[in-house]
């Protein structure tokens, strides 16, 4: 669905990324692992169009690398930035009605089904996304973007910063959104909750991808965790 051939990319003359190559599958879970400055949040950028890059970006056997960022998102591909991005000033219910893509379209993902998922977002409906908390402004982030209908979806570490029991709501949307038939393409730092969800894991290291394999060969291999993981 996804492949990333040779991608390059550029912070004005820095050079980030050198060459990174990934691939996700129909209906798979990849996450894309690293310490922070490995280069995991620039190549969601680059690849959704955000960033100066070079190389390939295919998805859906389209090539898509020379788009802009919104007409990426319009070919299917979800974004769901580290930063959030809520409009504080608007209501919780309008927030998520900027995510579709047209009023008119019905895709799998519902207003209700949100309301249904996280029931605090029903709660806070008509209240200023802004009050929300930090957890309850990424359940909504998630949200918005589902509410786009998107094939494959790109997330950045979902899970930063959040109370234990939100942490395990958004894992259990990671599933559900699995069992919907939805890719996802996810950074995450926390190792145990990748391993659990994950088919494939990448693990990034200055700006390269280290290591490619499945979740037991990962933890098989401690020469890799220690050298680009572990702290």
């Amino acid at each position: 669905m996804l492949a990333v051939t040779d991608l390059h990319a550029y912070y004005g003359k820095s050079h980030i990324l050198h060459g990174v190559n990934l691939r996700v599958g129909a209906g798979e879970i990849v996450s894309l692992l690293g310490r922070n400055g490995a280069g995991r949040s620039t190549t969601i950028k680059a690849i959704m169009g955000q960033v100066d890059k070079s190389g390939s970006v295919r998805f859906q056997g389209k090539e898509i690398g020379a788009l802009e960022a919104y007409r990426v998102a319009r070919c299917g591909l979800g974004y769901v930035p580290e930063s959030r991005d809520i409009f504080p000033s608007l209501t919780v219910r309008q927030n998520l009605l900027l995510g579709q893509k047209r009023a008119t379209q019905k895709g799998r993902w519902s207003m209700e089904d949100m309301f249904q998922l996280f029931p605090v977002l029903r709660e806070r409906a008509e209240a200023p996304a802004g009050v929300m908390s930090g957890g309850e402004q990424q359940m909504l982030t998630l949200c918005r973007t589902l509410m786009g209908d998107p094939e494959l979806v790109m997330i950045d570490e979902p899970t930063e910063g959040l109370a234990p029991k939100i942490v395990d709501l958004v894992a259990g949307l990671l599933e559900e959104m699995k069992n919907r038939g939805l890719s996802i393409l996810l950074v995450e730092q926390k190792l145990t909750i990748a391993l659990k969800i994950s088919q494939r894991l990448y693990v990034m290291g200055h700006g390269q991808i280290v290591f490619e394999g499945k979740p037991d060969e990962l933890l098989a291999n401690e020469q890799v965790r220690k050298e680009w993981l572990e702290v």
